[in-house]
Protein backbone atom coordinates (compact mmCIF):
# COMPACT_ATOMS: atom_id res chain seq x y z
CA UNK A 1 0.00 0.00 0.00
CA UNK A 2 1.12 3.46 -0.68
CA UNK A 3 2.02 5.96 1.96
CA UNK A 4 -1.10 7.98 1.16
CA UNK A 5 -3.38 5.15 2.28
CA UNK A 6 -1.80 5.01 5.73
CA UNK A 7 -1.64 8.75 6.31
CA UNK A 8 -4.18 9.98 8.82
CA UNK A 9 -5.10 6.54 10.21
CA UNK A 10 -4.49 5.19 13.67
CA UNK A 11 -3.19 1.78 14.60
CA UNK A 12 -5.84 -0.94 14.60
CA UNK A 13 -8.62 1.35 13.34
CA UNK A 14 -9.48 -0.50 10.16
CA UNK A 15 -7.98 -3.19 8.04
CA UNK A 16 -7.20 -2.49 4.42
CA UNK A 17 -7.14 -6.17 3.54
CA UNK A 18 -10.05 -7.68 1.67
CA UNK A 19 -11.58 -11.17 1.62
CA UNK A 20 -10.90 -11.86 -2.03
CA UNK A 21 -8.87 -14.97 -2.81
CA UNK A 22 -9.16 -16.35 0.74
CA UNK A 23 -10.70 -19.64 1.80
CA UNK A 24 -12.79 -19.56 4.94
CA UNK A 25 -12.59 -22.44 7.39
CA UNK A 26 -15.36 -25.04 6.93
CA UNK A 27 -18.26 -24.36 9.26
CA UNK A 28 -21.34 -26.13 10.54
CA UNK A 29 -24.57 -24.75 11.99
CA UNK A 30 -25.66 -26.29 15.31
CA UNK A 31 -29.24 -25.72 16.51
CA UNK A 32 -30.14 -25.20 20.16
CA UNK A 33 -33.49 -24.88 21.95
CA UNK A 34 -33.99 -23.32 25.38
CA UNK A 35 -36.69 -24.29 27.93
CA UNK A 36 -38.74 -21.20 26.97
CA UNK A 37 -39.01 -22.38 23.36
CA UNK A 38 -36.43 -20.09 21.74
CA UNK A 39 -34.60 -21.80 18.90
CA UNK A 40 -31.34 -20.46 17.49
CA UNK A 41 -28.32 -21.62 15.52
CA UNK A 42 -24.65 -21.18 16.30
CA UNK A 43 -21.98 -21.36 13.58
CA UNK A 44 -19.02 -23.49 14.68
CA UNK A 45 -15.90 -24.75 12.95
CA UNK A 46 -16.33 -28.16 11.34
CA UNK A 47 -13.56 -29.74 13.44
CA UNK A 48 -14.64 -28.08 16.71
CA UNK A 49 -16.04 -30.11 19.58
CA UNK A 50 -19.74 -29.27 19.75
CA UNK A 51 -20.94 -28.33 23.26
CA UNK A 52 -24.11 -30.00 24.52
CA UNK A 53 -25.43 -26.75 26.04
CA UNK A 54 -25.29 -23.08 25.04
CA UNK A 55 -26.59 -19.91 26.66
CA UNK A 56 -29.81 -18.73 25.00
CA UNK A 57 -29.38 -15.48 23.06
CA UNK A 58 -32.87 -14.24 23.91
CA UNK A 59 -33.35 -15.03 27.62
CA UNK A 60 -29.99 -16.29 28.94
CA UNK A 61 -31.30 -19.73 29.97
CA UNK A 62 -29.31 -22.89 29.27
CA UNK A 63 -30.28 -24.27 25.88
CA UNK A 64 -29.66 -27.86 24.74
CA UNK A 65 -28.84 -29.22 21.31
CA UNK A 66 -31.75 -30.03 19.03
CA UNK A 67 -30.28 -33.25 17.66
CA UNK A 68 -31.06 -34.98 20.95
CA UNK A 69 -27.62 -35.37 22.49
CA UNK A 70 -28.32 -34.37 26.10
CA UNK A 71 -25.58 -33.24 28.48
CA UNK A 72 -24.40 -35.71 31.09
CA UNK A 73 -25.88 -34.98 34.49
CA UNK A 74 -23.34 -34.60 37.26
CA UNK A 75 -23.78 -36.52 40.47
CA UNK A 76 -24.33 -33.97 43.19
CA UNK A 77 -24.07 -34.63 46.87
CA UNK A 78 -27.19 -33.73 48.83
CA UNK A 79 -26.74 -30.54 50.81
CA UNK A 80 -25.64 -31.02 54.42
CA UNK A 81 -27.99 -29.60 56.99
CA UNK A 82 -27.11 -28.32 60.44
CA UNK A 83 -28.59 -31.49 61.90
CA UNK A 84 -26.29 -33.64 59.72
CA UNK A 85 -23.24 -31.71 60.84
CA UNK A 86 -24.32 -31.97 64.47
CA UNK A 87 -24.73 -35.74 64.17
CA UNK A 88 -21.19 -35.95 62.79
CA UNK A 89 -19.87 -34.48 66.06
CA UNK A 90 -22.22 -35.99 68.66
CA UNK A 91 -24.38 -39.07 69.18
CA UNK A 92 -28.09 -38.96 69.98
CA UNK A 93 -27.35 -39.96 73.59
CA UNK A 94 -24.93 -37.03 73.97
CA UNK A 95 -27.50 -34.65 72.50
CA UNK A 96 -30.20 -35.87 74.88
CA UNK A 97 -27.83 -35.36 77.83
CA UNK A 98 -27.00 -31.78 76.74
CA UNK A 99 -30.72 -31.07 76.24
CA UNK A 100 -31.58 -32.29 79.74
CA UNK A 101 -28.78 -30.15 81.24
CA UNK A 102 -29.99 -27.02 79.45
CA UNK A 103 -33.61 -27.70 80.43
CA UNK A 104 -32.54 -28.02 84.07
CA UNK A 105 -30.73 -24.67 83.87
CA UNK A 106 -33.78 -22.99 82.32
CA UNK A 107 -36.13 -24.48 84.91
CA UNK A 108 -33.86 -23.28 87.71
CA UNK A 109 -33.85 -19.75 86.28
CA UNK A 110 -37.67 -19.81 86.07
CA UNK A 111 -37.97 -20.84 89.70
CA UNK A 112 -35.69 -17.96 90.77
CA UNK A 113 -37.66 -15.37 88.81
CA UNK A 114 -41.09 -16.64 89.97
Amino acid sequence: MGERALRGTRLGATSYENDRNTDLAPRQEVSYTCPKGHRFEVPLAAEAEIPATWECRMCGATAVRVDGEQPESKKAKPPRTHWDMLLERRSIEDLEEVLNERLAVLRAQRRKSA
